[in-house]
């Protein structure tokens, strides 16, 4: 059996998507999850600002803090820091430096869902995206930042601007689907969105179908990448074309 432990932000928000993405790559594969509290500060993150919300995620991310968290009652074979905003607004050495101080905690592979962009872009032999991006504008550029670090262009992106993850739990798949729509580009290589709050995991091919190139979700690089520093990638049909290589 494989254990994959995940770190998250918001309680009963996305994890049922990850244990149905983890249900369709194999039987074997166990998620557990750990919370990382938010700032004494925050309150309600619907009631924050942009600037407010940036400064949350970026605290959100201290790798300290991420330490703190990691606690799980069955020791994991890979960790993860399952928050794409949390692990891309310290630029990629952030995100390095919160993989590198998971690991030396628990004494095994930790990535984030940021890094896992990254790699499963590589793999793709991916250069040019579009972001379909559920976060303020300024945040989406931020993104864009970090993905520029590794050498990632952004052609195209749009932001939806949402109060929270609680909120984007909520979304459907319609308005997913809309939102990946209205981010596409001729130029694009490949569609990102970026949020581990959304439930993607059944649109996965409908996604690719529609758009006519990879589609990549937070949820599904995050345990692909997981799954990966273990060195067993899985491939599976009808998953989009990162699971079928």
């Amino acid at each position: 059996m494989t254990r994959i432990g995940l770190l998250y932000p918001t309680r009963d928000c996305g994890e049922d998507d990850f244990l149905a993405l983890a249900g369709k790559l194999s039987p074997d594969l166990t998620v557990d999850f750990a919370y990382v509290p938010w700032g004494d500060n925050v309150g309600q993150v619907d009631d924050l600002d942009a600037a407010g919300k940036h400064e949350a995620v970026r605290e959100l991310g201290a790798p300290g803090r991420l330490v703190s968290a990691a606690r799980f009652g069955t020791a994991p074979d890979v960790v993860s820091w399952a928050c794409s905003s949390c692990s891309f607004t310290r630029g990629l050495d952030g995100a390095l430096e919160q993989s590198r101080v998971l690991g030396e905690r628990l004494g095994v592979p930790a990535r984030s869902t940021s890094l896992a962009y990254l790699t499963a872009l590589a793999h793709l032999g991916t250069g040019r995206v579009a972001l379909a991006s559920v976060y303020h504008r300024d945040t989406t550029a931020t993104f864009a930042g970090f993905l520029a670090e590794a050498g990632v262009s952004t052609v195209h992106s749009v932001s939806a601007d949402a109060p929270s993850d609680r909120a984007l739990a909520a979304w459907d798949g319609r308005r997913i689907t809309e939102l990946a729509a209205s981010a596409d580009h001729d130029e694009a290589e490949a569609l990102l969105i970026p949020e581990t709050a959304l439930h993607t995991t059944p649109l996965l091919e409908d996604l690719e179908t529609g758009l006519g190139k990879p589609v990549l979700t937070a949820t599904a690089v995050t345990l692909w990448d997981s799954l990966r520093a273990l060195g067993t990638p899985p491939i599976r049909q009808g998953l989009g074309e990162l699971f079928s290589r």
